[in-house]
């Protein structure tokens, strides 16, 4: 039988594998296309899985495949509230119970590492919103009043001074929202957006029993910083933070 992974968790977070060696199904929690899940395990693991039928890799690559995403999320999320999960990739499957089992005892050391280092913590998610250094409207003006021959040059030498403020004010901005919220580890992204503005994607690692406080912070903080729309989700599995390798994700 093949089996689609959603997560990786901790064996003794369920106290049903106690005296089971075989899958067994994980009550009142079903996964992609409505099949039951079930707690598969692994030395001191258990792997969160459902049966994978041979249809069901076309629907997760065609219409169905938003719906699915949003059913892994989901059963990756229930388990989160009863373990420390380490996520897998949408789309992971093993061909059968000897390929899962291989796969788990190659990586266990990598795995039991990483339940270790985030057992007890969360990730909270933060977008922060704010105005480019230049606007597109100015930048057009800029090169419109340039010579023809020096267009393409004051094009670049705008790009890159764009690019090096743009780098700056993220930087800065990131490292305030550092000493606001105090991580144990963060991820930063930064993109441009095509309304002009700047978005810098958050993903910071924090202590469950400091999630209270992170929130009183994050108010705090939409008070503070007028110029900056943000926002905020969690607590969530830490995605961002999981050390990956082979399967796991």
């Amino acid at each position: 039988m093949a089996w689609y992974a959603y997560c990786i968790a901790e064996r003794n977070a369920f106290p049903e594998l106690a005296r089971h060696r075989r899958p067994m199904p994980l009550p009142n929690c079903t996964g992609l296309f409505g099949n039951q899940t079930f707690l598969f395990p692994a030395a001191d693991l258990a792997v969160i899985v459902s049966e994978h039928l041979p249809e069901d890799a076309a629907r997760l690559a065609g219409s169905e495949g938003a719906s699915a995403a949003r059913d892994h999320a989901r059963v990756i999320s229930d388990c989160f509230a009863q373990s420390t999960v380490l996520p897998f990739r949408f789309g992971t499957k093993f061909e059968d119970d000897d390929a899962l089992r291989r796969s788990v005892r190659s990586n266990q050391r990598h795995f039991l590492a990483n339940v270790e280092r985030l057992r007890g913590k969360a990730e909270m998610h933060l977008k922060v919103l704010v105005d480019d250094v230049l606007t597109p409207q100015n930048a057009t003006e800029n090169r419109a009043a340039s010579p023809a021959g020096h267009a393409y040059l004051t094009s670049l030498r705008e790009s890159a001074s764009r690019q090096r403020e743009r780098q700056s004010r993220a930087r800065a901005l990131s490292v305030q929202m550092h000493r606001m919220f105090l991580p144990i580890a963060e991820e930063i992204t930064c993109k441009r957006m095509e309304s002009g503005k700047m978005l810098l994607d958050i993903a910071h690692l924090v202590d469950k029993k400091t999630i209270a406080r992170y929130q009183n912070k994050y108010s705090a903080a939409t008070l503070e910083l007028k110029d900056c729309a943000m926002q905020l989700s969690g607590p969530w599995p830490p995605y961002h933070f999981v050390q990956r390798q082979n399967h796991a994700a």
